[in-house]
């Protein structure tokens, strides 16, 4: 992921900064506790597609709530 794009995506339900997941195949709002997947290189930033981030990775991320 081009770290210009990155700096410049956010969440699109909290508008919160994105972070690049360690396998780099999802970006992660440590805020909404959502992962956003890549596909093909491409960040599909909707709601719809996101998965929410489990227990132990809000820990990881440091979002836990």
């Amino acid at each position: 992921m081009n770290k210009a794009l990155l700096d410049i995506l956010v969440c699109p339900v909290t508008k919160s900064a994105l972070s690049l997941s360690k396998d780099g195949n999802e970006l992660i709002s440590k805020i909404g506790g959502m992962a956003y997947p890549i596909r093909d290189g491409i960040p599909v930033l909707l709601e719809t597609e996101a998965r929410t981030l489990t227990a132990d990775e809000r820990l990881e991320s440091g979002s836990a709530k």
